[in-house]
């Protein structure tokens, strides 16, 4: 287990590395949903969602997690260093930023509230890192319900970038913003 948190009325948050041959099914039965579109793996099959996971794993400059609430998976999240990832070529990368990609797929009975937790937990697992100064995000312009959760979550906005499978809204949360919204974390 990489990190975890008691999230009062929720329950307890983890995050484990992804195993791409432990995971892979639940993965592809996540990112191949008509709702999970965004993702941009809709028509990757098992094997290649397989692959896809077992390549970020070989890397050390991103990192796979599957969210899990007293023991359930609701979600993947991915961190990655945006100087090595294409992103990095769009931006003037910052010493400090760190990416973050999240998509939450969670039972029925999790799904009220998860939203609200999930987001700043995974801010605190980030900013666990005293190097880490700002989370960078890039989820497609489209995809209005995350960017209302940025605007939500402390987020600027910045410009509008064309990524090699979407045009991308760039956001940033800087740790100054996120420790004075939330006190406890700092």
């Amino acid at each position: 287990m990489t990190y975890q948190e008691k999230i009062t009325g929720l329950g307890e948050l983890t995050l484990t590395p992804v195993v791409p041959e432990r995971d892979a099914a639940l993965l592809h039965g996540w990112v191949t949903l008509p709702r999970n579109s965004f993702w941009g793996m809709e028509s990757r099959s098992l094997d290649q969602v397989r692959e896809i996971y077992a390549f970020v794993d070989g890397l050390p400059t991103h990192h796979a997690y599957l969210i899990r609430v007293d023991g359930e998976p609701v979600g993947l999240f991915q961190s990655y260093q945006p100087e090595a990832d294409p992103v990095g070529e769009r931006y003037a990368v910052q010493s400090g930023d760190v990416g973050m990609h999240l998509l939450l797929n969670p039972p029925r009975h999790l799904a009220r509230g998860l939203t609200d937790a999930v987001g700043p937990a995974l801010a605190r697992f980030l900013f666990r890192d005293p190097s880490a100064r700002r989370i960078v995000v890039e989820p497609d312009v489209r995809n209005h319900r995350a960017l209302r959760r940025l605007v939500v979550e402390g987020f600027t906005f910045d410009t509008e970038i064309d990524m090699p499978d979407k045009r991308a809204q760039l956001a940033f949360l800087t740790r100054a913003r996120f420790e004075a919204d939330h006190p406890t974390a700092a």
